[in-house]
């Protein structure tokens, strides 16, 4: 009794999807995020399919018809650009300390070309050393540990914890192997 009051109360709370509700959505939600074109079109089939659940009369193929033509008028406006999203996101993990095998996974994630991402990442200077210290800063371990006594009990885990973050071994044993910094 419970679920149907529920069901019911969530049909009637369902506003019409139409186009422009479809464009307000994306409007919406790319005044709050910068997105690629896949990941945008995840966002808004994930709303039409929301609605279709709630409204079995509704054509979600026509639905994802406007999504498409949503998207090609995003792109030409300007609003959604891959390589613009891809720059920000490569910039934003480089300075977090992320490696480039953990930037090429998330950003194939969001849908972006390889062929892309590979450019972008060739104009980028990383120093993975450099990285796999910021990160170690980060997680405090390693010669950022608080003592010695647990820095040598915690070698192993630490050590997995930056392999696990993409870096090479050899990277991660000159980090581990730095005196306290």
């Amino acid at each position: 009794m419970a679920d149907e009051k529920e069901k019911l109360k969530t049909q009637k709370n369902m506003r019409k999807m139409t186009k422009v509700r479809l464009k307000n959505i994306g409007l919406y939600y790319l005044k709050r995020f910068e997105s690629s074109v896949a990941n945008l079109r995840q966002v808004l089939r994930r709303r039409v399919y929301d609605y279709a659940h709630y409204n079995n009369d509704f054509d979600k193929q026509e639905a994802f018809g406007w999504i498409e033509e949503l998207l090609a008028d995003f792109e030409r406006l300007g609003y959604i650009d891959d390589a613009r999203y891809c720059e920000m996101k490569v910039k934003t993990y480089l300075s977090a300390g992320k490696s480039p095998r953990y930037i090429v996974i998330k950003l194939r994630e969001k849908g972006i070309d390889e062929n892309l991402i590979n450019k972008i990442m060739d104009e980028q200077s990383f120093d993975p050393y450099e990285g796999a210290l910021k990160l170690a800063r980060k997680k405090r371990i390693g010669p950022y540990s608080a003592t010695q006594e647990i820095r040598k009990e915690r070698k192993s885990k630490d050590l997995a914890v930056l392999l696990r973050a993409g870096f090479d071994y050899d990277v991660v044993m000159k980090v581990l192997e730095l005196e306290e910094v």
